[in-house]
Order: C-alpha cells, then structure tokens, then sequence
C-alpha cells in the first residue's frame, strides 16, 4: 500500500493542530513525517516544516500573554529570538511555507496602508503588495506542481484512500492571494498587466489541486476582457513575449508547444476562456445531494451559474443562439430545482427558434416559481405569435389570472387572455363561436384599461377589438388615447391610419402614415398600406413608385442576411465586427415582426388554415425537392424571402389594374421562382388567367389555392365570380357563402354573392346582401385590420 494517503493524513493533523492551538501535538506528528519520509528532497521539506511550526508556536504563545504593542518591543525582541530565528531558516527555502509567508506579508502591508499620502509612496507600496502576492502564487503553484509528481512517483491510485477534502486546494490565504494579484494591477489601472498576470497564471502545468482555482481565474480573466476592455485597447496573446521574460528556477511549469491554439481577437479569447471554465464546472460539478455536502453543491453551482450569465453575454453579442442551448442543456444534468439555470435556458431557446421546447421549459420554470406571472405570460406569448396553440396559450394566461390578484402585472394578464381570445376567434369556422370569442376578447381588453387605465397596449389591443367588430368611432377614440401615452406606438399609428381609412379620410390617412414613415421610413407594411392609399388618391401609377421603393428597399435591408447564410459557417461569423453581427441580429427580429404583419394580408391575419397550409407548402416543398425537382429553396431564412414575395404580388395586382399583362405575368413569375407551391402565387396566376378571360384556367389556379388554404378569403371570392361566369351559379353561391362564413366583414364577398344571388333569381336575399355589403363598405379599411399583429410586450 503506498504511504502517500498516510502523508495526507498526517498533514491533516498536522493543521488541525494548527488551528487548535495544540502545538506540542502538531509538532510530534511534524517530526513523524520528517522521519518517515521517503527522500532526501521530502526529509528537507519536512524538516523546515518542523522549524516552521517551532517559531509559530513560541510566536503564538508570546503573543497569549503580550500584546502587540510599541512598549513591548524591548522584551518581544528579547524573547522572540528563537521564534525569529527558526521563522528566519524556514524563509530562506523554497516550499510551500514560504509561499504562505509571502502571501501573509503581503495582506499585511496592504492592511497596513502607506506611511503617507504621497504618490510615490502609494505606488511604492502597491507594487511590494503586488510582489509579495505574485512570489506567493508562483511558490504555491510550483510546491502544488512538485507535491503532484513526488505523489506520483510513489503511487499509481488515482486517488488515495482517506483523503480529506481539505486536500485538493491550496488553502483560502493562497488562492486569495493567486486572484488578487492581476486584480491589483486592474485597480490601478494598470489592464494590460492585470491581463498579462491572468494569462501567466492560466498557462502554467495544471494539477489536481488547481482545478477549481483556473476555473476562477479563467471566469475573471473573460469577465475583464468583457467589461474592462474594448477592441481598441486589446492586447494580443503574445506567447513569444511571455517566454522572454526572465525565468526563474522558483516559477511553476507552463504548457507550451508549437501546435498551441492563440486567440486571434477579444471574443475567441473570451470565448475560450469561458468553455474552458464551462468545462471545469460540468465536470467538477457536485451531484451528491447529501446533507454533509450540501454547502459544496451551493457553491459549485453559483460557480457554474456565473459562468454561464458570462457565456450568455458572450453568445447573445454574437447571435450564437444554438451554441448558448448546447451549453446550457449539459448544465441541467447538476441544475436540479435551479430556477436561473432553466429559465436562462428557456430563454435561449426562443433566441435560436425552438419555441415548442421552450414553451416547455418555461412550464418547468413556472412549476418552480408558480407566482412568477411573467413567466406564464411569456409562454402563452410564445403560443400565440409563434406556434399558434390559442388554447394552450389561453390556459396559461388563466393559470396566471389565477395569482395575480393584487399584482402589478394583472392588467397584462387580462390583456393576455383578450389576445387569446381574439386570436381564436378567427379560426372558428361557426360565426356563434367567433361572435362569444370576440366578446370575451372586448370583455377582456377593458378589464386591462380599468386595471391600469395609463397603459397604451391595453388601449391599443382595445382599439383594434372595437375596429375588427367595427366600432370604427369608438376605435378611434381609444387608439388616440393610445397614442397619447405613447406617440411613437408604430401599431397604434398604423391602426388610427387604417381607421381613418375606414372613415373614408384618406387624405388624412395619407398625412398621417407620410409622418410615421418618417419615423419608421423602413417599415414594408406601412409603405404598403402606403401603396393602397395612393392607388386610391393619386392612381396605380403613384402606387408602383411606393413598390419600387419597397423592393429596392428591401434589397438594401436583406440581401447581405440571404447572402451571408448561403455562405456563413460558425468560423466566418466569428470573424466578423460586433456592430456587424448586432445589425444582421436586429435585421432577423425585424423580418420576423414584419412578417407578422404581412402574412396573408388580403383574408386577415395568421389563421389555422394557413398555418395548415404552411405545413402543407412544406410538405409539398420537400416532395419536389426529394424528386430532383429543378426547385430548391432560397438560401437564408423563408421569413425574408416571403417579405420580397409580398411585394411582388402586390406588385402584380397593380399592373393588373393598369392592363399591363406582360409585367403582372413577370412579377408573378418571380414570386413563383421564390415559393411556386405557395397558394398566394396559385392565386395570382389565376388572377392572370381570369383578367384575360381564360375561366377554366382561372378556376384550376382558385381551386389549387383553397386546397392548400381552406379560408383565403380572395381565392374563393374570385371562384365564385369565375363560377359566375362560367354561368355554374349554384357552384357560385356555395363558393361565395364559404367566403361570407370565411371573414363576414368583407363587403366584396357580400356584394358578390348578391350579384348571384340576383341571377338566381333571389330578389329579396341579393338585396339583403347588397345592403349589407354597402354597411360593411363603409366601415372597411383600405386593407384589413387584422394586418395589424396582436402583440404581447
């Protein structure tokens, strides 16, 4: 059996002793070890450890009766004459004690403070201190580097029996003293040196003992390069340079190598260093939750926790979304019950696009914290904009009405549950269940505005109920007091346009959208509500001028995102500026939010069936892409693509107003290379076709676009008309009712249907249609409301 565990034990009675003040104790088993010890080089370490233990304790033992005063002097310095002594022989030689004697030198002139107030003196003083920490951290590291290989050489356990936990570090005067040293250089300002001392400390030989120790020092290091410096005062690693400097039998070994990985930049060597410490932290991590071991356990993971807040930061800066989720994901396996990990973890993963998990995540977090209400309301947000699961979005919205009695946030709560309800209500098919829906979503929204009547999302989402139940005077009203609170509210502007627009005050819609331009002049869905107004107050002509505009505009916003995506790969974004990589972040959102409120423009906002009809343009997607179809998808994200396609349709219809066939073709044409599955371009086409009375053609296009989206609203209503024509009216009517039932707010659906309702020969029921449709035109915006997203904030 080796004697390294009985060595171990030894010293661990040894400092036991120690702080029992049983000196004559500590000093028998000192002498055990220096006569059983094995070696030359081991018999003198212990044996100055003896000496050591002889001065500190006629030190001590002065000290129990004299104190430390100036009358004292004459008679410490008669009696302390051995204590010096011995203490005198132990400083003179290169082991751990004089580590240790460096390290308590060095606390004590810094308690100690300056004789005077002079500069020089102070920096005098600042650089003994920093001497006396940077000798003991130096000696501390090489005895740790020493102890491991004499270890070593007379054992091959990994790990030894008996072996306190005390054992595996240096002690908490040393490991201090290792931390404070750059950390000095970093309070007088002096960075580069403070980095130059962490880079040292990190590059010598790791052992056993000094595992915890790099995973702070690497933590601290990042934490400086993250917020002390910027690229411009950044100082490379300079291996070269550090090998040059004067070297020194008492150093500790440092790795080198020719093959050795140097960071080109602040954020690889802030990267690094934080994987480094993620490393260290998984594989150090305290699983045993034992009573005994529960201190440790605390410690480890608010260890942990801070080094993941830093990866985040470091992450998030560079849009690495999927990387954060990697790392945190292996941090859960020791995060049991640790709110911050799971929910940094949740939020992660919305960042990289993962709703469905994280709408799980957030549940778990909830379950922790089942009074946090923003939690739950971030969950029913992230089914209500993104997965579409109204139901389980108005369920977590209930479970939050539930404990927020009383809480500050209880406006957004109803608030929460009137989106919910609003959103529902447009993919019930039976106008019963869209009607109740409607009126709980009103009910809701004005529960909000009582509860905190100065808040302008609650009077924003209560506007756009009253103007989607066409309340159009009542609407106004309240999005003016939205905007009241909150002039810049891009939606609250875009809505009191659409609504001035359905008081038929188109000249002060115009007005009004020219001023929110200037405010947002990049916002594709005001310029092409824009568009819809001058095609009405000025013609087609001012109107493709605004769509010229959109798609130049649209090439200067996106393109370099669909470039970069067709090329990017983890190592060219790493290379890139952070103003670069925060540009194309912000550009992504905006993507996102405006197609929020661009999709489906012409039958209403996102619906089941054209989530169903997502799913299939997917499946049909991958069908031709499996086949060798010439069809492959765009590089870069869909979300940006079906932006430009917007534009183009709209592009479409315009030229199709003005008779110019060859251009409404070649805009369909270019939408059709972007998505030629989509039931918007089967639309299109056949609006091509029916423009030039090709009906059979027209009605195959129609019918294609409703197999794919059962409730776009257009696609039926010019069926019915192409039905009309074809002189099938029976077929007309039942196409044109769906498109009634389908959004009954469209007056042209009304009007239609009347006009086939009176070649049936209805009199009665075409003019019942008819009025309704004159009602509903007066009341009808330019385009939709429901274009308008309902956001949660």
């Amino acid at each position: 059996m080796s004697a390294k565990p009985k060595y171990f034990r030894l010293e661990s009675e040894i400092e036991k002793y120690r702080v029992d003040a049983n000196w004559s104790k500590a000093l028998d088993v000192a002498r055990q070890l220096a006569s059983k010890s094995q070696g030359l080089g081991m018999f003198i370490i212990y044996y100055y450890y003896v000496s050591f233990l002889l001065g500190e304790s006629k030190l001590e033992e002065y000290l129990k009766d004299n104190a430390p005063e100036e009358k004292n002097i004459v008679k410490a310095k008669a009696e302390l004459h051995d204590a010096e002594k011995y203490l005198t022989e132990v400083a003179q030689k290169d082991t751990k004690i004089l580590a240790e004697a460096y390290a308590i030198k060095g606390i004590c002139l810094e308690k100690l403070g300056p004789a005077s107030t002079s500069k020089f003196r102070v920096a005098e003083l600042e650089e003994k201190v920093i001497g006396c920490f940077e000798k003991a951290g130096d000696l501390a590291l090489l005895y740790l580097q020493e102890r491991e290989r004499n270890a070593s050489q007379t054992s091959t356990a990994s790990t030894p029996t008996g072996l306190n936990v005390q054992d595996d570090n240096i002690g908490i005067i040393l490991e201090t003293v290792i931390q404070r040293s750059p950390i000095l250089y970093i309070k007088k300002g002096e960075i580069s040196k403070g980095v130059h001392r962490f880079r040292e400390l990190l590059r010598v030989v790791e052992v056993r003992f000094t595992q915890g120790l790099r995973q702070t020092l690497a933590r601290h290091l990042a934490e400086v390069l993250l917020r002390g410096m910027c690229e411009s005062n950044y100082v490379t690693v300079d291996l070269n340079k550090s090998e040059s400097s004067k070297t020194s039998t008492l150093k500790p070994r440092k790795y080198s190598g020719e093959r050795v990985f140097i960071p080109r930049d602040q954020n690889e060597e802030t990267l690094l260093l934080l994987l480094i410490a993620e490393a260290i932290a998984t594989r150090e991590a305290v699983l045993n939750r034992s009573e005994e071991l529960e201190e440790a356990r605390l410690q480890s993971v608010r260890n942990t926790m801070a080094v993941y807040d830093l990866l985040a930061i470091t992450l998030v800066k560079r849009a690495q979304f999927n990387k954060l989720c990697e790392s945190l994901e292996r941090a859960l396996r020791f995060s049991f019950e640790e709110f911050h990990i799971w929910y940094q973890f949740a939020n992660s993963l919305i960042c990289a696009g993962k709703y469905s998990r994280a709408v799980l995540v957030l549940k778990e977090c909830a379950r922790l914290k089942p009074k946090n209400i923003i939690i739950l309301l971030q969950a029913a947000k992230l089914c209500y904009e993104y997965l579409h699961q109204y139901d389980e979005g108005i369920k977590l919205a209930e479970q939050a009405l539930e404990v927020s009695e009383n809480h500050p946030m209880a406006a957004r709560v109803h608030l929460a549950l009137g989106v919910g309800y609003s959103m529902k209500a447009m993919e019930m098919r039976l106008q019963t269940e869209r009607q109740e829906l409607h009126k709980k979503a009103l009910n809701m929204f004005t529960k909000a505005h009582m509860l905190d009547p100065n808040d302008y999302l609650a009077l924003f989402h209560l506007a756009l109920q009253l103007a989607i139940l066409r309340q159009v005077v009542d609407a106004v009203k309240y999005v003016r007091l939205a905007l009241k609170y909150r002039s810049d509210h891009i939606h609250s502007l875009h809505l009191l346009v659409l609504l001035l627009s359905a008081q038929k005050q188109h000249g002060e819609a115009m007005t009004l959208i020219n001023a929110a331009l200037e405010e947002y002049p990049d916002n594709l869905s005001l310029l092409l509500t824009k568009s819809k107004l001058e095609e009405i107050l000025y013609g087609p002509d001012q109107a493709l001028n605004t769509c010229r505009h959109m798609l130049a505009l649209w090439k200067d916003l996106y393109e370099t995102d669909t470039e970069d995506f067709s090329k990017s790969t983890i190592d060219t974004r790493s290379r890139r500026g952070n103003a670069t990589d925060r540009m194309m972040f912000d550009r992504k959102n905006f993507a996102q939010l405006q197609l929020s409120e661009l999709n489906d423009r012409d039958s209403g906002s996102i619906r089941a069936e054209s989530i169903a009809a997502s799913r299939v343009e997917q499946t049909l997607s991958d069908l031709a892409s499996s086949m060798n179809s010439t069809f492959l998808p765009r590089p870069g994200s869909q979300q940006t693509w079906l932006l430009q396609a917007q534009i183009w349709l709209h592009l479409a219809e315009l030229y199709l107003t003005l008779d110019k066939m060859s251009e409404a073709e070649a805009c369909v044409q270019e939408t059709s290379v972007l998505f030629p599955l989509s039931h918007q371009v089967a639309y299109m086409k056949g609006r091509v076709f029916e423009h030039k009375q090709r009906y059979q053609e027209a009605k195959c296009c129609y019918e294609n676009a409703i197999s794919i989206n059962p409730g776009h609203t257009k696609s039926l209503q010019h069926l019915g008309m192409v039905f009309h024509n074809l002189d099938n009216n029976k077929m007309a009517e039942k196409v044109l009712r769906d498109a009634v039932n389908t959004d009954p707010t469209s007056h042209n659906s009304w009007y239609m249907l009347g006009l086939v309702l009176e070649t049936l020969g209805q009199a009665e029921a075409a003019m019942d249609c008819h009025y309704t449709a004159l009602s509903m035109e007066a009341t009808s915006p330019v385009v939709p409301f429901s274009v308008i997203p309902r956001l949660m904030q």
